[in-house]
């Protein structure tokens, strides 16, 4: 029986739709409401996307192409929520679209930047969006939503809310937001309606465990252990932040309060997040060099949380 992979690692992700162009055009596609459909694309390298260092440490996964008509779109992997997502988004698509005035020489052959994004999080938690999982933004009008100024659009995918309907005008929209939802590393029988589509059989082959060399599957690892580190700061951070600035509140006023607790809560919480990475790293078999690369400390700092542990 084949394993599989999880196609929202950031290594996995680049493999599917950073390598194989007919299947990015198909779920660019998919996704977007284009009014000209997407032909062929070239991938763009270069500034905008982050090395594994990066990757690894925000946890976002970057494929940026140019189609033939000379738009971009850049497709990214949220593994988790934070407000300041958003903020980057709209950093990338701005820069990428700035920098166009290299090659046009004129405003007016400035060509469109799309951000697709999935998120493997809930962010949008009001209860008028419980079923949202697609948000789409433009620039527009406020009084008037159909004036548009052109140049910069949006998509966010929110993945946990995402629930197949399975209807025919959206086959491709839902088959791909299957393969990303319903192919992971518990997966043990593929469903039927992936492999009847040719694109997605052709993705989830990729997804086989079997395919990637043992670096392959340590980087993937890594990935997995820094997101969870990555959460576990955050909910560190914002439960020990929660109840030091409700106590600091009520001294000294309840903004000043939770501004210190919330500081507090992420340094503790770090350094907890770290010694886990350290001791689950060891209780797995890992190197030093891995829990190096997964940790970011030195050995000597390894090694005392190890002594600490009685890990020696």
């Amino acid at each position: 029986m084949a394993q599989y992979l999880d196609p929202k690692n950031d290594l996995t992700f680049k493999l599917v739709f950073g390598e194989h162009k007919h299947l990015c055009i198909s779920l660019i596609n998919s996704m977007l409401p284009l009014e000209n459909p997407i032909v062929s694309i070239e991938y763009q390298t270069g500034e905008l996307i982050p090395d594994l260092a990066d990757v690894l440490r925000n946890s976002i996964v970057d494929v940026r192409c140019t189609d033939s008509i000379g738009r971009q779109f850049i497709v990214e992997m949220q593994m988790y929520w934070t407000e300041s997502f958003k903020s980057r988004v709209l950093f990338n698509a701005s820069k990428a679209y700035i920098k166009q005035l290299g090659k046009a020489k004129d405003f007016e052959l400035l060509q469109p930047v799309y951000a697709l994004n999935f998120v493997n999080d809930t962010f949008e938690k009001s209860p008028e969006m419980e079923n949202e999982y697609y948000h789409y933004y433009k620039i527009v009008n406020v009084k008037d939503t159909g004036k548009q100024i052109k140049g910069l659009e949006f998509l966010f995918v929110e993945l946990p809310k995402f629930k197949p309907s399975n209807r025919a005008e959206k086959k491709l929209h839902e088959l791909w937001l299957r393969f990303l939802t319903e192919i992971n590393e518990r997966t043990k029988e593929v469903p039927k309606d992936l492999l009847e589509n040719e694109l997605t059989r052709e993705a989830v082959g990729y997804m086989e465990r079997a395919a990637y060399t043992i670096e392959q599957l340590d980087i993937y690892d890594a990935v997995k252990i820094n997101i969870l580190t990555e959460r576990g700061i955050m909910s560190d951070a914002k439960k020990e932040g929660l109840e030091e600035g409700l106590e600091k509140g009520l001294e000294k006023g309840l903004a000043r309060g939770l501004a210190k607790g919330l500081a507090k809560g992420r340094v503790e919480g770090e350094a907890k997040a770290l010694e886990r990475i350290v001791l689950d790293g060891k209780l797995n078999g890992f190197s030093m060099e891995q829990i190096q690369l997964f940790s970011g400390l030195t050995v000597t700092q390894i090694n005392e949380i190890l002594k600490q542990k009685d890990c020696m």
